[in-house]
């Protein structure tokens, strides 16, 4: 599976009130959630944001609270790929299991800049800055997780009945 999108570069530590505010939690659905996505660190995001678009951002993203609406509110939103240095944890899992391709890499991190279109190929976990023309590699997840990534989340895997 190809992403191919324009970076959304943020730093470190956005945590998941940034991601989707509290005060739009009364929703799960993901058309409501993207209308609000990064509104408090990015107010233009929503507006500029185009389907594969990726995010890219330093240490500790979506951190804070345990909520899956910040995962789901980055994919509704069309994102097609978030790269980080690292993930909190929870998040890391919510974006699993709702089918939110992340992938950590710092050397890309290092060397991607907002505004330039990156290519990433999810099975090998190479990423390329089509700006610069600068390679890198991620480690990928494994085949059972793609699988899931790639029928959307954890639950239409199931209804799928993958193993």
């Amino acid at each position: 599976m190809e992403v191919r999108g324009k970076v959304f570069k943020y730093g470190s530590d956005v945590n998941t009130d940034v991601i989707i505010p509290a005060r739009y939690l009364n929703s799960t659905a993901g058309d409501e959630l993207a209308k609000h996505c990064m509104e408090d660190i990015d107010p233009e995001f929503v507006r500029k944001v185009r389907p594969g678009d990726i995010i890219v951002a330093e240490d500790n993203f979506g951190c804070g609270s345990s909520r899956e609406h910040a995962p789901m509110a980055i994919k509704a939103s069309g994102v097609g790929l978030v790269i980080a240095n690292s993930f909190a944890r929870i998040f890391y899992r919510n974006s699993i299991n709702i089918g939110l391709p992340i992938l950590e890499c710092p050397e890309a991190v290092k060397n991607i800049n907002p505004g330039d279109t990156i290519l990433c190929d999810l099975e090998s976990g190479t990423i390329t800055n089509e700006t610069t023309g600068k390679i890198f590699t991620a480690q990928p997840f494994p085949p059972f997780i793609q699988g899931i990534i790639e029928a959307g989340g954890l639950m239409n895997y199931v209804k799928k009945g993958q193993k």
